[in-house]
């Protein structure tokens, strides 16, 4: 890290126009679909192999994780990619315009059932169609995410811009938990509507949706920001930050670069364990109302990702006056008093488990604004140390965390329930399976939650840090813009 004392606080000179409403919705309606699939993926994937595909446990959780062996090749390759692509329209836009339609379809294929004779063959296929799947998530998602850093310099700026696109990708999450409630419903009140009436066909109408709201929602987000970036353009004199005159670096160089960036890495394991945590809780959560609450666990996701989209915003005007660090203890700190209520609630305390879901929404929401609102500043470190911006791979490496928190919690949910003797035939289960998902929707998630803590205490750059870093990078461009005047 470069020599930074610590100084008050400045106002730096951003010279950007302003975000305005219109911009900000449109910027956080691109991330609404990477919200409704990786929520529903999160929350219904593990029990649509399992009860429509047939999979046993074990097996149905391993097909995410197979593909993060591709995804580790592939997200730092998408972000190096995007950072040295250069076109009229930018470094971004053309990968999230190209690939927003694949992205969509290929995420319809995942709830498609094909006749299959072995389980090996049905496992083989899943795996093919979650990669691809996962590859256009990549292509469309990782250049969007970088246009936080690309949109605005300003410190608080971005966390308003992160608590837009997280909210959006909540209210995706939350859109399809509600659609899935609704379905069996509509299937029971209308039984001539023929192609919703098994569990199985809800699921492919689900994909269907899903994946055509997400092409919609990434297209407003593009016609939306793309006037804003043109404005910002005849401010700075560089469309989205694109430098032509770059020398372009390996891959490897590009690589070691990042890992020798300290808070980075801070980040790294700060998104990592509070992202882990969340997955893990929304893989065993319907498991967990259904066979030790006797409650309907799209319910209680509702509850928590409602309370969290509200929270968003709180959270926002809280980091302006307490610090994205101290917002992030004291979320986390509410979370983990939560798992450890969620570890000793007995059956019939329904009250106090709707409570506690309620409350869990202000911890989930930190874990959603601080680690990806913290990541420009980073962003902004390297070009202090470096003299050149990489959005794109310091990005790719969260995205690619994103998928294996998702992936890892869901494997981990089912590798539990199989080895604890889970029966989904049984509508009681087994001492061994109830004790499994106790500890996997308390102890294991709490567990995680302190280790991100522990980081974020750690956590070199405060906002005085980053005021300080703004301002010497400021004075660098204006020197070099005094140079190419003589």
């Amino acid at each position: 890290m470069a020599n930074i004392e610590p100084q008050p606080h400045a106002n730096v000179n951003y010279p950007s126009p302003k975000l305005s409403l219109p911009v900000k919705l449109a910027y956080g309606a691109g991330d609404f679909g990477a919200g409704l699939t990786s929520q529903f993926l999160a929350f219904f994937l593990l029990i649509f192999l399992t009860d429509s595909v047939g999979m046993r446990p074990a097996v149905a959780g391993s097909v995410l994780a197979v593909g993060k062996i591709w995804d580790a090749v592939n997200d730092p390759l998408v972000g190096m990619l995007s950072d040295r692509t250069h076109s009229r329209w930018g470094r971004r836009y053309p990968w999230i315009f190209l690939t927003a339609i694949p992205f969509g379809l290929s995420y319809c294929f995942i709830w498609i059932v094909p006749s299959f004779s072995q389980e090996w063959m049905a496992f083989w296929y899943y795996v093919a169609v979650t990669s691809l799947f996962q590859v256009f998530f990549t292509t469309t998602n990782l250049p969007y995410s970088t246009l936080t850093a690309e949109m605005t310099q300003d410190y608080d700026e971005r966390t308003s811009l992160t608590s837009f696109r997280l909210s959006f990708s909540i209210v995706g999450g939350l859109s399809i938990l509600v659609a899935a409630g609704l379905l069996p419903v509509i299937a029971s009140s209308y039984p001539d509507i023929s192609f919703l009436q098994t569990e199985t066909q809800r699921y492919t109408a689900l994909g269907i949706f899903g994946g055509v709201v997400s092409i919609l929602t990434i297209y407003w987000c593009i016609f939306g920001t793309y006037g804003y970036m043109e404005q910002r353009a005849r401010a700075t004199g560089k469309f989205l930050g694109d430098r032509t005159d770059e020398v372009q670096e390996s891959f490897l160089t590009q690589l070691k670069i990042v890992a020798s960036n300290k808070p980075f890495l801070y980040v790294v394991g700060i998104y990592l364990f509070s992202w882990l945590a969340l997955q893990i809780t929304a893989a065993v959560i319907p498991y967990y109302g259904k066979y030790v609450m006797s409650v309907d666990g799209s319910l209680l996701a509702l509850i928590v990702q409602g309370i969290a989209v509200v929270m968003m915003f709180v959270c926002a005007a809280l980091s302006k006056r307490i610090g994205k660090r101290n917002l992030y203890f004291l979320g986390s700190g509410i979370w983990i008093l939560v798992q450890i209520g969620l570890f000793f609630l007995q059956p019939g305390q329904n009250g106090v488990l709707y409570g506690l879901c309620a409350i869990a929404g202000f911890g989930v929401a930190t874990a959603y604004v601080v680690p990806w609102s913290i990541l420009p500043d980073v962003i902004e470190l390297d070009e202090l140390n470096t003299g050149r911006r990489r959005e794109g791979t310091f990005y790719a490496f969260m995205t690619l965390l994103q998928k294996i928190g998702l992936a890892l919690g869901i494997y981990l949910v089912g590798l539990a329930l199989e080895a604890s003797q889970f029966d989904s035939d049984l509508e009681v289960q087994l001492a061994p399976a109830i004790k499994a998902i106790r500890f996997f929707a308390g102890p294991v998630p709490l567990i995680l939650l302190i280790c991100g803590v522990i980081l974020m205490y750690l956590y070199p750059i405060t906002k005085e840090v980053h005021t300080e870093i703004m301002l010497k990078l400021a004075e660098r461009r204006r020197l070099e813009a005094l140079e190419e005047n003589i």
